[in-house]
């Protein structure tokens, strides 16, 4: 790589991580490319020649941490109760008041409404991946019912019921995923 390019590179990494730095801690609104020029080191005229408009800017920066949410994500062993609670707390402990943040802002911005789909898309895929067993031999009704039950308890907003509103700690918030899905796979909590 010629050192052009790898300068080109860290530039885009340096947007990039700026971006998301401030969709943590900044409204969606008021993330401007002057602001994201600034965090960054760059100019605005860099962020517009190397990514375009803001959006393209957003849709950049959750292209980037996407691929660490779904591998994270991935490794959660299906059937496995306690495995799957531990990474589901675990990502939501990690990602949570992010992705929060950014469901509430969704519709500034049509990159993170479409990366919402995306994501309510992959939750519930998840979920019948690692439910697949608890819903294997269900006929189709009782299937759709009890992957969208499955869908609803590990869901973003339970998780910031328990953890955020009542205050539970992480354990709490773990016993409690476990006693509301162990009835749904078919064993004890």
């Amino acid at each position: 790589m010629t050192n052009r390019a790898v300068a080109s590179a860290e530039t885009a990494e340096s947007i990039l991580r700026a971006t998301t730095e401030m969709f943590a801690d900044t409204p969606i609104a008021d993330i401007t490319l002057t602001r994201i020029a600034a965090r960054s080191g760059v100019t605005v005229q860099t962020i517009l020649r190397r990514f375009g408009e803001k959006d393209s800017v957003f849709a950049a920066a959750i292209e980037r941490f996407a691929p660490e949410v779904f591998t994270q994500r991935g490794q959660a062993v299906p059937d496995d109760l306690n495995n799957i609670v531990d990474n589901l707390v675990g990502h939501y402990e990690q990602w949570g008041a992010m992705v929060l943040k950014m469901l509430a802002e969704q519709g500034v911005s049509p990159a993170i409404r479409a990366n919402a789909e995306r994501g309510a898309e992959y939750h519930r895929n998840w979920c019948a991946r690692v439910f697949s067993g608890s819903l294997r031999g269900l006929s189709r009704t009782d299937r759709a019912r009890r992957l969208a039950e499955l869908t609803a308890i590990c869901d973003l907003r339970t998780w910031e019921m328990l953890r955020l509103n009542a205050g539970l700690s992480r354990a709490q918030t773990e016993t409690a995923l476990r006693e509301m899905l162990a009835p749904l796979m078919g064993g004890p909590s």
